[in-house]
């Protein structure tokens, strides 16, 4: 038996939540609002807390916020509106979870059990630095935007990882978003108001490598009129993103991995070491393991880098974010007037393949803005690089399980039923003869909140 809270303005909610609580003889105290939460959080001894972000007036971040000052629980937060955004701040801020309203039971009741073993062996992790809410703007072109389970644990790591200086490598194929991850990190670090300089390793010659990262002094080689500090000293006291760092020459990662360890480094041509200050986060698309054995990568970075990985998911595999991604480009074209996607256009693009990923779907919706006129975008507009109405193919084994190829055809029912149904959602149910309930069910399942 614990001691619950609950902080949720929907009393309904609230309500049922309690009684389920009940049932597993747990002692529930309720508040409809924060400063109601942190009084009884003040006066009364609490396990764990149940906290839903969006309220009127102080919302659950403030909550978190102020929190450990009172009384260090876990926080679970709960929300109906997901974001990139605020699952960042709510991890960076110290929540155990972060949950997608209507949450499963058996979901709720999992990561319920989890905080409650972590209050037990008394790991009151917080995070005392107020954040600040910088995640408001309708439309930020540095946003991670994605409502699937996928990308859910992406922003959930970011959040636990933005606080420490640890080295972040972010795996993923072109076009995911890596540089996204990496500006993310920064921006909830407490390095944010440094200098967050990127460098594509690959967009480098081999020769001008080390003058462009380490520096240069004068005359260090012909042509080098001045003397060049080089992006680690650009980037000192903030972040340096060293995008596609598999492409980087071998002699220069011998110096990057001297520079990680020691955190100093020798322009070329200078016969001092300077010290740096930065946190390293790194991104490729490359199988890095196989680079090492093919003897391209040197296996002692490789191990220094991945400190905390970061995988991003190809878009292909969240085709519940198509639309809500397409939308957030369409925002960031047009201002307070974007332009709107057609119920066949937005068909057409969740059923595109997109192997360029974010970056084609964010490019096709800017020569769609372009070529259409007007405020709608159809069919028509939307010129996609490969067959258009083809439909991607499952990557199943039709001679395996029939429950995968039937959770296959569920899952693709569902997309493209809330596709045609521009996402509403009790509309798309009745298409697909479900009530509101078991179509919520089925979103958890298939990681489509």
């Amino acid at each position: 038996m614990a001691s619950i809270l609950i902080i949720d303005d929907d009393a309904a909610f609230r309500g049922g939540l309690a009684d389920m609580l009940h049932d597993l003889n747990h002692v529930v105290l309720e508040a409809d609002s924060t400063p109601a939460g942190l009084h009884l959080l003040g006066t009364q001894a609490v396990d764990v807390a149940i906290v839903d972000l969006r309220m009127p007036g102080e919302d659950g971040l403030a909550f978190l916020r102020q929190a450990s000052t009172v009384s260090p629980v876990p926080c679970i937060m709960l929300t109906a509106y997901a974001s990139g955004g605020n699952t960042i701040e709510a991890m960076r801020l110290g929540a155990f979870d972060h949950l997608t309203k209507p949450v499963a039971r058996a979901t709720l009741l999992e990561t319920l059990a989890r905080a409650l073993q972590q209050r037990s062996i008394s790991q009151a992790e917080k995070d005392p630095a107020a954040g600040h809410d910088a995640h408001n703007a309708p439309a930020d072109p540095h946003e991670l935007v994605s409502s699937s389970e996928a990308m859910r644990q992406v922003f959930k790591r970011i959040g636990l990882a933005a606080g420490s200086e640890a080295t972040v490598l972010v795996l993923g194929e072109t076009g995911t978003g890596k540089e996204l991850v990496a500006r993310a990190l920064h921006r909830n670090s407490p390095r944010a108001d440094k200098p967050f300089v990127a460098v594509n390793c690959a967009a480098i010659p081999s020769e001008l490598m080390e003058s462009e990262l380490f520096g240069h002094v004068k005359g260090a080689f012909t042509g080098a009129l001045g003397e060049r500090i080089g992006r680690f000293r650009e980037a000192q006291g903030g972040t340096l993103f060293l995008d596609e760092i598999g492409d980087m020459p071998l002699p220069t990662q011998a110096k990057i991995l001297r520079v990680l360890q020691e955190r100093e480094l020798t322009p070329v041509g200078a016969s001092q070491v300077v010290s740096v200050d930065v946190r390293i986060v790194a991104a490729t698309h490359h199988d890095l393991p196989a680079a090492v054995k093919e003897g391209r990568f040197r296996e002692d970075l490789w191990y220094r880098l991945q400190v905390v990985p970061v995988v991003l998911p190809p878009l292909r595999d969240r085709l519940g974010d198509v639309l809500q991604l397409a939308e957030h480009f369409l925002r960031l074209i047009g201002g307070d007037v974007p332009k709107r996607l057609t119920p066949a256009a937005a068909r057409l693009l969740v059923g595109h393949t997109w192997p360029g990923n974010v970056r084609e779907l964010r490019n096709a919706m800017e020569r769609a803005a372009i070529l259409s006129q007007g405020q709608i975008i159809d069919v028509e507009n939307i010129d996609l690089q490969t067959n258009a109405a083809a439909v991607a193919q499952p990557d199943i084994n039709w001679d395996g399980s029939m429950a995968v190829a039937v959770a296959y055809v569920e899952r693709e029912m569902i997309v493209r039923a809330l596709a045609s149904a521009t996402g509403n959602r009790a509309d798309a149910a009745r298409r697909l003869g479900l009530s509101r309930q078991q179509l919520y069910r089925k979103l958890a399942e298939f990681g489509l909140e």
